[in-house]
């Protein structure tokens, strides 16, 4: 029997030499995931159907008026590239460091662990931020689902509320179980958005199948920055696979192998659906439709081609689609907590796993009292009609998931630099030379994209050129990077030996172990 240094409570060595403490574990359970578990946790964050019917038909409908942005399949397949020049590193890092904590723990091996705490605190507001954000536009439409269909007026909030505590019980279960919910309700939104692709290039607007989408010209906008800004967003979620590493029987293999496959398939994916919309009616009348219909445009398609069964059926899908986001998103803040309450940047009791079921229960009930505070402030707040866009049910969702977007975009920059950093440090640079020159070209166009972002913020989130809006907002990731830094500077002066376990996760208390044996 031995006595953990952080807590009163007993331990004893389990298998493979993780401590646990009542019941409890210093590790998240391993070989609970394969490449297709992992793929389908990661790819359900980007909401593939959430994508198409929201975040397509609005680029077209508000940039493309604007700076003529027809272009948006060209675009996602310009992002495509930059995030995967980013995976390269990226994977390669993830061969090397097996942790929960993925970009804080990344930051950590390369910048120090200073820097790794103030990513940390990033990390764990920005995909708060995402994850939340969605409840607004899934209450929203899930109220507009029971008034067509069951005639039923109830508040956005009620099934926002509903949505966050069943969020939360799933949270509670093992990571497989959550994979299943995750798959299938992936796997079937995807069929039906392919469905329709083929339907629109077999059945295309006036234009035919014109290309034009996909020329350069398109792009020559003076506000492609901000267009840039908002596709990216719709990337999310791929970058999340090193989170999942201590959960894999091969980490070195199934991570890497994940990314690409999921950074691959959402461009591909993203670039051939916005085409077949631009197909569907034309790229001359892509922009009016859009703006008529707004986030209606793909289910206005698919009435006249597909009919009314399965356009009511993808209705379904849109709100199964979001609830798939938001438990994966639930799942990596978690886990995040679980990361950071480890190494000490969080209460203990963060990295401790549950004994029933190991996934990070304390994690996942903060982050589930975080998305219930803000869902129910929002609804106290709310006294306008759902269709304001000044409405409190649609400031929730271009609020919050902006603010997760900024921040995960700059954490993308600070880990690029940070991989150039660990293998230059571990005299690497040779044999990494071109994994480095990858990762330094996506660091700098992640930058650039992150300046967009915070120039054009006010854009981005419908707010007026004055409104304070357009530094509050962006500054809470200001604000989270300089008290993460703080901490840091904070516990290295009170307790350097804390200090430096950020970023080792479960290896840090194998070294311990192996000292004191």
């Amino acid at each position: 029997m031995t006595t953990d240094s952080s807590s009163t409570s007993t331990s004893t060595t389990a298998a493979g030499g993780i401590s646990t403490f009542k019941g409890q574990e210093r590790a998240l359970r391993a070989d609970r995931l394969g490449t297709g578990g992992l793929l389908l946790s990661v790819l359900a964050a980007t909401a593939p159907l959430m994508v198409v019917a929201g975040v397509m038909p609005t680029t077209f409908a508000t940039w493309a008026s604007v700076m003529g942005i027809v272009g948006q399949p060209l675009l996602f397949v310009v992002l495509g590239v930059v995030l995967i020049l980013f995976s390269i590193g990226y994977a390669e890092m993830s061969r090397h460091v097996h942790n929960a904590g993925a970009f804080y723990a990344y930051i950590s091996r390369g910048l120090g662990g200073t820097a790794g705490a103030g990513a940390a605190l990033v990390a764990l507001v920005a995909y708060n931020a995402l994850q939340i954000g969605i409840y607004g536009i899934f209450g929203f439409e899930v109220s507009g689902l029971l008034a067509t269909y069951a005639e039923v007026e109830i508040a956005w909030w009620i099934p926002a509320l509903v949505a966050a505590l069943a969020v939360g019980l799933l949270g509670w279960l093992k990571i497989d179980v959550n994979a299943r919910v995750l798959g299938v309700l992936l796997v079937i939104e995807v069929l039906l958005v392919v469905i329709f692709d083929v339907a629109a290039l077999a059945d295309p607007g006036t234009e035919g199948l014109s290309l034009h989408a996909f020329n350069p010209d398109t792009l020559t906008g003076a506000g492609v920055g901000t267009a840039l800004c908002f596709c990216i967003a719709a990337f999310l979620g791929f970058e999340q696979a090193p989170v999942y590493a201590e959960e894999t029987s091969r980490p070195h293999v199934l991570v890497p192998r994940v990314m690409f496959l999921a950074v691959g398939g959402v461009a591909v994916f993203f670039a051939l659906s916005s085409w077949a919309l631009t197909v569907a009616t034309g790229p001359a009348a892509i922009v009016g439709t859009a703006q008529k219909q707004s986030a209606g445009l793909l289910f206005f398609l698919t009435e006249s081609r597909l009919g009314g069964t399965f356009t009511d059926v993808l209705h379904v899908l849109f709100v199964t689609g979001m609830f798939a986001a938001l438990l994966s998103f639930h799942n990596v803040v978690a886990r995040y907590a679980f990361a950071m309450g480890r190494e000490g940047l969080l209460p203990a009791a963060f990295g401790r796993t549950s004994g029933t079921s190991g996934a990070p229960g304390t994690g996942s009930l903060l982050q589930t009292v975080v998305a219930v505070v803000v869902v129910a402030a929002f609804a106290i707040a709310d006294d306008k009609p759902a269709g304001d866009p000044t409405a409190p049910v649609l400031q929730l969702f271009t609020w919050f998931g902006n603010i997760g977007a900024l921040g995960v975009i700059v954490l993308m920059a600070a880990a690029s630099l940070s991989v150039v950093v660990f293998f230059v440090r571990r005299g690497a640079a040779g044999a990494q030379a071109w994994r480095l020159v990858t990762s330094a070209l996506a660091g700098l166009a992640l930058l650039v994209i992150a300046g967009y972002t915070v120039k054009d913020f006010e854009v981005l989130v419908g707010a007026g050129p004055d409104s304070s809006l357009s530094w509050v907002l962006p500054g809470t990731i200001g604000l989270a990077l300089v008290a993460g830094l703080v901490w840091g500077l904070v516990l290295r002066a009170r307790d350097p030996e804390k200090h430096a376990r950020i970023g080792l996760g479960n290896e840090a208390f194998q070294l311990e172990k192996a000292a004191s044996s």
